[in-house]
């Protein structure tokens, strides 16, 4: 038991303090637990389908052609591709990191893994297509030319600041994680 509240005392701290809010201001506390209710019910309509994909893309993509496709000696072919799967990609950022630890465990360059990040995070198309109806074409190309150079040279210093002993730790991590 003591396990279980460990695990998941973060949660019930906040259940404990939107609780003192409702108690505090009712009207404050329903909106609390509305808005609670309604971010609940969608990760459940999207994190599904992202497990489902991930799974097939876990099993019918062998280790060997991700590491050929985006692995350490991709050079751009693997940049291009980390950016077209981050762009087309649908659904909230925190969808993007089960699919960035499938990406670590097939063997993905660390560098590539964050330009998906970027790109998921940034240059979504259905995002850009909303930007270039609602704000221009002006808008949406000038963020977009700033955005790509931005995500690359992020990932790249980011890539090349962090110790490789601790990008090698981070592998190893996930690997355990999704093996116990």
């Amino acid at each position: 038991m003591s396990k279980i509240i460990k695990r998941y005392r973060v949660f019930l701290i906040v259940l404990v303090l939107l609780g003192i809010v409702f108690l505090v201001d009712r009207e404050l506390g329903r909106l609390a637990f509305q808005n609670a209710g309604y971010t609940i019910k969608e990760m459940l309509l999207i994190i599904p389908p992202i497990f489902v994909l991930l799974g097939l893309l876990d099993v019918w993509v062998p280790r060997e052609t991700m590491v050929r496709f985006m692995g350490e000696g991709s050079g751009a072919k693997g940049v291009l591709l980390a950016f077209l799967l981050g762009s087309a990609a649908a659904g909230p950022l925190y969808g993007a990191f089960p699919v960035a630890s499938v990406f670590m465990r097939k063997g993905v360059k660390f560098s590539n893994i964050l330009v998906f990040l970027g790109a998921w995070s940034t240059t979504k198309i259905p995002m850009f297509l909303f930007e270039l109806e609602s704000l221009g074409p002006r808008f949406a190309l000038t963020r977009l030319a700033i955005n790509i150079p931005g995500i690359l040279i992020i990932a790249w210093t980011l890539a090349a600041m962090v110790p490789k002993k601790t990008i090698d730790d981070m592998y190893r991590k996930n690997l355990e994680m999704n093996n116990s």
